[in-house]
């Protein structure tokens, strides 16, 4: 009690200006760096071989950078003007996978984060919760089933994470929920739906479906394209003003249900709609890049560490981290066996299962935040 009084306290303290501070900075600029370094080196090396100069140049170029001809065709999907064999490697390959990259590591570590504060659980993400399961599968019935309504990709990821986190809530609900019963819960309907997408390779005859939707499970960013930006960003700019929104609703839930509810809260409804909030974020990422698997538990937790439990810092600081890592992560798995690319959900799930499991071992009771 007495923690949620100094949390309470420091809700209030806070104004709107309040939760600018110093860790915040240097977590945003710190991850910016970390964004633009990793990006650089990603748009260095590939296939196509040229120097770094070469590469850089080809980045900084005014001739792209500040055409807006080559912007609508890059953000709204016009006709691309005239480029050089560098320019178009660059800006047309390499930079997308960057940006793809960064939004989809923004919508994991904002859905993480608002699932943890939801179930009041650490361990809380849409991976374990099994709105990743439940997304994943309904991008697959989407490829090779109803394989013309591929461009609806987003909405139906979210139906389909939407489903299983209603599946996992349905499971876990006892009078109430508790934090061990909805991990468990959530264990069980990723298990379920995991096997009903192997079951669907099985209905695929064309082979290039079939690696396709390999690349959906394991979490792929490898021949990404502006295509994917396109899709993925009208979703990351809502789901991030959302969860800014959703901000205070996220403190107050960390309250407790019955302060929550003295404070004039409907706390299931609230608790609902920011889910809702996190399973878009979610559908968003897995889109475009499949299963990405323990961002959005790993990302949350090191901001947490670093500014605090106060949500309207917490989300700023996930905009920012959860790029970092992801564009990293993407980095180390399509360089670190050149020229064999690993599929990016491999490298997050071998940095996240351990701290995974840090985490249950660190933690004394499964609820506590």
């Amino acid at each position: 009690m007495a923690s949620d009084t100094r949390r309470a306290n420091h809700a209030r303290e806070t104004g709107l200006l309040g939760w600018l501070d110093g860790s915040l900075a240097s977590v945003v600029l710190g991850s910016v760096a970390v964004v633009f370094v990793a990006g650089l080196v990603q748009v260095s090396f590939g296939t196509y071989s040229m120097t770094l100069a070469e590469a850089w140049r080809a980045v900084f170029d005014p001739d792209v950078v500040f055409d807006p001809q080559v912007w609508n065709a890059f953000l709204v999907g016009g006709e691309l003007p005239e480029m050089s064999k560098r320019n178009l490697v660059v800006w047309n390959i390499r930079v997308p996978r960057v940006l793809v990259a960064a939004l989809v590591g923004t919508n994991l570590a904002v859905s993480g984060a608002i699932f943890q504060a939801i179930t009041r659980n650490e361990l809380a993400s849409p991976y374990v919760l099994g709105v990743s399961s439940g997304a994943g599968l309904a991008v697959l019935l989407t490829l090779v089933v109803f394989s013309g309504l591929a461009p609806f990709l987003p909405i139906f990821a979210s139906l389909g994470g939407a489903v299983a986190f209603l599946l996992v809530y349905g499971i876990a609900w006892k009078g109430g929920t508790s934090p061990v019963r909805l991990v468990l819960a959530g264990i069980i309907v990723s298990t379920i739906f995991w096997s009903l997408q192997q079951g669907l390779f099985y209905l695929a005859d064309d082979l290039g479906v079939v690696q396709s939707a390999i690349a959906w499970t394991t979490g792929s960013l490898t021949g990404v394209d502006w295509a994917q930006v396109r899709i993925a960003l009208p979703w990351t700019a809502l789901s991030v003003l959302l969860a800014l929104a959703g901000a205070r609703q996220l403190n107050v839930l960390l309250l407790g249900e019955r302060t929550a509810k003295s404070l004039g809260m409907s706390v299931e409804t609230v608790r609902f709609a920011l889910a809702g909030v996190a399973v878009l974020a979610a559908s968003a990422a897995i889109s475009v890049a499949g299963i990405v698997s323990f961002v959005g538990l790993v990302v949350p937790h090191m901001v947490r560490t670093v500014v605090g439990t106060d949500y309207k810092r917490l989300v700023v600081g996930c905009i920012f981290a959860g790029p970092a890592l992801v564009v990293v992560a993407d980095v180390g798995a399509r360089l670190a066996l050149n020229p064999t690319q690993v599929p990016v959900g491999v490298v997050t799930g071998l940095v996240g299962g351990p701290y995974f499991l840090y985490l249950m071992r660190k933690q004394r009771e499964m609820g506590e935040l």
